[in-house]
C-alpha cells in the first residue's frame, strides 16, 4: 500500500498545488470583494455559481481526452494521443461557442433564479466579461488533460502558479480601480480572470509546440479536419462525463439560486462556506486525478490487478485526509469566517454552514476520487445516473424541503440555507456509496474478463 501512496501522492502534490492556485481566484475574489461591498459579494456569488456552472459542463467533456489519451500512453500508443489532441480542439471549438451564448446572454437563468433587483446589473456584467474568457480556458482544458494523462501534472502546476501571481494585482486594479482604471467591484474579478485565462491558453499551446515531452505525439505535426469515429469516441465517454459535473456543480449552483431568495446576507454567508468547501475539495479532487492517472495507463498496459489495488489506496488515501481536514476546519472555524468577512451579519450567517461543510467534506472526498477511477476505466454512464438521483434529487429537492419548510414541519434548524446544505450532504453520501460499489463491479468485470476490447466502451 505505502508504494501506491508514495506514486499517487507523486502526481497528486503538483495537482494540489495548482488547483489550491487556481481556487485561489476564488478566495481573493470574495475577500477582496467582501471589502468592496455586500451587493458586489453577493452578485459574485451567484455570477460565479452561473459561469462555473457552464465552465464545468463543458470541459467535462473536454475531459475526456484524459482517460483516453493515458490508456494509449499506458500502451506506448503515441501517435494516436496526437489525434486525439487535435480531435479535441475541433469540439472545443464548437463547445466554446454555446458556452458563449449563454454567458452573454445569461436572462433566461437570472429569471428563474428571481435575482433581486439590486444583483442583476453586476451579475449581467460579471457574466459577460467571463463569457470572452470561455474559449481560453477551454483550451487550457486540454492542455491541462492532455499532461496529467501522461504523468506530467508540473506543467500545470507551473503555469497555475505563475496565474495566481498575477490575479492579486490584476484584481486590486480592476475591483478597486487606479492608474485610469475606474472601479468596478465584482466584475472587475472577471476581468483580470479573462485577461489570465487567455495569458494560460497561449503558453499552453507554445508549450505543447516546444517541450520534449510532448514531441512523439506530433500533435502540431499537420493540419487535420474533425474525425467522425473519433468525435463520436470522445463525445460518447465525454457528454456523460460532462454531465456528471454539471449534475455536481449545478446541484451547488441552484442551491445559491434558492439561497438568493433569503436575502444578500445569507448569500453572502453561502458563498463563504461554498468556498470553504472548494478550497477543502482541492485535496480528494487531486488524489482523484492522480489515482486516475496511474489507474488508466495500468488499464493499457493489460495491468488489470493493479488498477484495482491502486484505485482502493487512491480511495483509502483521500477519505483519511478528508477526516484529519474536518477536524482542523472544525477547530479553526471562527478564525475562517473571520479571514472572509468583517461583516458580523455574513459571519453570523455562515457560522453553522461552514460547521455543516466540514462533514461534508468527507462524503464529498469519497465521491469524487471514486468518480475518477470510474473515469479512468472509460465507465460514464451509470456514475451519471447515480449522481443524477442522488445530487439533484435527494440534494436539491430534500434541500427544497428543508430550506423552504414544505409542508410546514420542519425543525427551524433545518430550514433555510441550512436545510440546503444538510440536504447536499447526504446526497454526497449516498452518490460515495453508490459510485464505490459500482467500481467494485466493474473492477471485478476487468479481472474475471480481461482486456478483450470490450472494456474500452463507456458503460
Amino acid at each position: 500500500m505505502l508504494a501506491d501512496v508514495r506514486k499517487i501522492a507523486a502526481l497528486a502534490w503538483p495537482v494540489l498545488i495548482g488547483q489550491l492556485a487556481i481556487i485561489a481566484f476564488g478566495v481573493i475574489d470574495t475577500a477582496m470583494v467582501g471589502r468592496y461591498s455586500a451587493v458586489d459579494l453577493a452578485a459574485l456569488g451567484l455570477g460565479s455559481s452561473i459561469y462555473i456552472s457552464v465552465y464545468i459542463g463543458l470541459t467535462g467533456i473536454l475531459t475526456a481526452l484524459q482517460p483516453i489519451a493515458g490508456q494509449l500512453y499506458g500502451g506506448r500508443h503515441y501517435s494516436q494521443i496526437g489525434e486525439e489532441v487535435r480531435q479535441s480542439f475541433w469540439l472545443a471549438l464548437a463547445l466554446m461557442t454555446i458556452g458563449f451564448l449563454i454567458l452573454y446572454f445569461p436572462e433566461p437563468i437570472l429569471r428563474v433564479a428571481r435575482v433581486p433587483a439590486a444583483l442583476h446589473e453586476r451579475t449581467v456584467a460579471y457574466l459577460q466579461i467571463l463569457a470572452f474568457g470561455l474559449p481560453a480556458g477551454l483550451t487550457f482544458r486540454i492542455y491541462s488533460s492532455l499532461t496529467n494523462a501522461v504523468g506530467q501534472p508540473r506543467l500545470v502546476m507551473i503555469l497555475q502558479v505563475g496565474a495566481l501571481l498575477m490575479k492579486f494585482p490584476l484584481n486590486r486594479w480592476f475591483v478597486f480601480g487606479g492608474f485610469g482604471m475606474p472601479a468596478l467591484g465584482g466584475p472587475g474579478c472577471a476581468l483580470a480572470s479573462t485577461t489570465i485565462n487567455w495569458t494560460l491558453a497561449v503558453v499552453g499551446i507554445l508549450l505543447m509546440t516546444r517541450l520534449d515531452v510532448f514531441r512523439p505525439f506530433a500533435i502540431f505535426s499537420h493540419f487535420c479536419w474533425p474525425v467522425w469515429r473519433r468525435q463520436v469516441a470522445q463525445l460518447r465517454l465525454g457528454i456523460p462525463m460532462g454531465l456528471s459535473y454539471l449534475i455536481e456543480v449545478t446541484s451547488y449552483t441552484f442551491m445559491a439560486l434558492f439561497i438568493a431568495r433569503f436575502g444578500t446576507t445569507t448569500l453572502a454567508g453561502h458563498q463563504i462556506a461554498g468556498n470553504v468547501g472548494a478550497v477543502l475539495y482541492m485535496t480528494p479532487l487531486s488524489i482523484g486525478i492522480a489515482t486516475s492517472t496511474l489507474v488508466a495507463q495500468a488499464l493499457g498496459a493489460h495491468r488489470h490487478e493493479a488498477a484495482r489495488t491502486l484505485s482502493r489506496h487512491g480511495i483509502l488515501m483521500a477519505v483519511t485526509i478528508a477526516c484529519c481536514y474536518g477536524a482542523i476546519a472544525l477547530a479553526l472555524r471562527p478564525l475562517i469566517i473571520e479571514g472572509y468577512t468583517p461583516n458580523p451579519l455574513v459571519a453570523a450567517a455562515a457560522m453553522p454552514l461552514v460547521l455543516i461543510v466540514v462533514f461534508y467534506h468527507v462524503f464529498d472526498s469519497l465521491q469524487v476520487t471514486t468518480a475518477f477511477v470510474l473515469r479512468a476505466y472509460k465507465v460514464a454512464v451509470v456514475p451519471t445516473v447515480i449522481y443524477a438521483i442522488a445530487l439533484w434529487g435527494v440534494g436539491l429537492g430534500g434541500g427544497y424541503l428543508l430550506g423552504f419548510d414544505i409542508g410546514g414541519a420542519i425543525p427551524v434548524w433545518l430550514t433555510g440555507a441550512r436545510g440546503f446544505w444538510v440536504a447536499n450532504m447526504a446526497s454526497l453520501a449516498i452518490a460515495g456509496s453508490g459510485l464505490l460499489l459500482y467500481l467494485q463491479s466493474v473492477s471485478r468485470r476487468y479481472l474475471q474478463a480481461g482486456f478483450d476490447g470490450q472494456a474500452d466502451k463507456a458503460v
